[in-house]
């Protein structure tokens, strides 16, 4: 990956931000495009916002977009342009969480701070036998102490990509590699038979019931001299616990002014049923 064995903080940020809900291989292409066309951090922080919304288009979340004009303008106002060098500073950005402030203080600074993501807590749920759920806020803080307590001090930044590393090649979530795990003879999964275990998660899927509100308009001849159809045009809010979202109700009116829908009538789905509307 481009940001790998990255020192630049404006680059780490970037990559991170645009990596939160994307997966590497469609996050990788925004990444560099960005870098294109903001190179430096200065770069971003003045550009207008139409051009940086245009060249997220596609990632969706654009409250990350948004994260990243705010946090680049602050930056450049309140710092000069240089990226804050303190985790505390850095935490205080906004969009930014303690991965990430952990990745940039580490891997741009080499600050001791354990980075934690999957990849880690796989490798130490697995390695120390442990069963706390990972996505807990008990088990978040359990493996974010534990790590911090096996970080050496004098090559934090080293330590965080090799264990990442190890995590997402030789300790993975299907398939490991434990027969040629240097750590096979200590790592308590593998002496338990719990490697396929471990790490446990708590959450499972809730069934919910959900609301579908569309709007119908009828287009008549459009399918040309020969015969005459009926198109109908859906437009679909996705309506969470029966109460809409504003973005919901904003697109909804949107819709109904633009296709001139009068109707706004309901259908209720359960969980697995599919809504044909045509």
């Amino acid at each position: 990956m481009p940001w790998k064995g990255e020192k630049d903080p404006y680059k780490i940020w970037l990559s991170e931000i645009i990596l939160q809900q994307t997966r590497v291989e469609q996050g990788k292409a925004y990444y560099e495009r960005f870098l294109r066309e903001f190179p430096t951090l200065p770069h971003l922080a003045r550009a207008r916002d139409q051009k940086v919304f245009k060249l997220w288009e596609g990632l969706g979340y654009y409250s990350r977009c948004r994260n990243l004009l705010t946090t680049a303008r602050l930056i450049e106002k309140e710092y000069q342009g240089l990226f804050p060098r303190e985790y505390d500073q850095i935490r205080q950005l906004k969009g930014v969480g303690p991965y990430t402030a952990a990745a940039i203080a580490s891997f741009a600074y080499n600050l001791p701070y354990a980075v934690v993501d999957g990849n880690v807590q796989r490798v130490l749920a697995r390695y120390f036998g442990l069963d706390i759920p990972i996505d807990t806020t008990k088990g978040k803080k359990t493996f974010s102490d534990l790590a911090q307590e096996l970080l050496p001090r004098e090559v934090p930044a080293l330590f965080n990509q090799a264990i990442m590393d190890f995590g997402a090649m030789i300790c993975k979530p299907r398939q490991p590699l434990c027969a040629s795990c240097i750590y096979k003879k200590t790592c308590r999964a593998l002496a338990k038979d719990q490697v396929d275990r471990l790490p446990v998660k708590e959450k499972k899927i809730v069934v919910r019931d959900r609301w579908f509100t569309y709007v119908l308009k009828n287009v008549h001849n459009f399918a040309g001299p020969l015969f005459a159809v009926s198109l109908v045009i859906v437009i679909v809010t996705f309506v969470r616990d029966n109460l809409p979202r504003a973005e919901d109700i904003t697109w909804l009116l949107k819709g109904g002014g633009l296709f001139g829908g009068e109707e706004v009538p309901s259908h209720r789905f359960n969980a697995g049923e599919k809504g044909w509307f045509w």
